[in-house]
């Protein structure tokens, strides 16, 4: 990783199996693409999923924070630019940039990763592995993650099967699952008028194939907090807290 640190960018479509019933982007699709251009440009840097595989290492995402202005429509192109962005004893955090052809800011996010030994499931030292790890020095957001709050008392409670189409590459649920979870959980009047304008996830522990989680979810008219359990032990697998803005005719225009 000894070359010069620069965005990485890439271009993208909004194909019609990627658009909700309104036209815009999916979560589900808007978290894949995250990971699919920080997929590509860890790679390029010489810390991807071949290079981690060979000292059987896997990234393991543990917070986003991503802000939305707008989605993209069905059939927009879009750009989404990525670097490193800080060096963490365990891992490292990425940012993204979100773009419209005219080149305004539609979205941003930040994202935390951990280096995880596969076999033992426990984080190691990035310095031991990647020595020469190198960021950009900016940053989308000045504050990237919190802490989460609680939720006492759900107002609503849901349950999720852990799908074979769930799981990725390390076994796991994958991280675009989520918020899939989450925004589920809600009253669908609520669902399908709103859409959101922020999303923060905090990950704790990883679901498996087969499990069943429970989503409980406390809700006032902007915003919802979801924790996500495993049903069974009622462990906490992740937090996700969602800020939401009614849909208006403008914005489907």
């Amino acid at each position: 990783m000894s070359q010069q640190i620069t965005k990485y960018i890439k271009e993208y479509t909004v194909k019609s199996y990627e658009a909700d019933c309104h036209g815009f982007l999916r979560i589900l699709t808007l978290m894949n693409i995250l990971q699919d251009i920080a997929c590509e440009n860890a790679d390029l840097l010489g810390l991807g999923f071949a290079q981690c595989h060979a000292h059987n290492l896997i990234w393991v995402g543990s917070n986003y924070l991503i802000k939305i202005k707008r989605l993209p429509r069905i059939d927009e192109h879009f750009v989404i630019e990525t670097w490193p962005a800080e060096a963490k004893l365990w891992g490292a955090i990425r940012n993204f940039n979100i773009k419209d052809t005219n080149g305004e800011v539609i979205a941003c996010a930040s994202s935390q990763w951990v280096l995880v030994d596969y076999e033992r499931r426990r984080p190691v030292a990035l310095s031991k592995y990647f020595p020469d790890y190198k960021c950009l020095d900016e940053r989308v957001m000045e504050d990237d993650f919190h802490k989460l709050p609680e939720v006492e008392n759900p107002d609503l409670i849901k349950e999720f099967a852990v799908r074979f189409d769930d799981i990725d590459v390390n076994n796991h649920v994958n991280n675009a699952v989520y918020p899939v979870w989450a925004s589920e959980s809600l009253d669908s009047k609520y669902r399908i008028s709103h859409l959101p304008t922020e999303i923060e996830l905090n990950f704790k522990k990883e679901a498996l194939f087969g499990e069943k989680v429970k989503v409980e979810t406390k809700q006032n008219e902007s915003e919802s907090i979801h924790v996500i359990r495993d049903e069974k032990s009622g462990d906490e697998l992740a937090k996700c807290l969602i800020k939401w803005r009614e849909i208006t005719s403008e914005r489907l225009a």
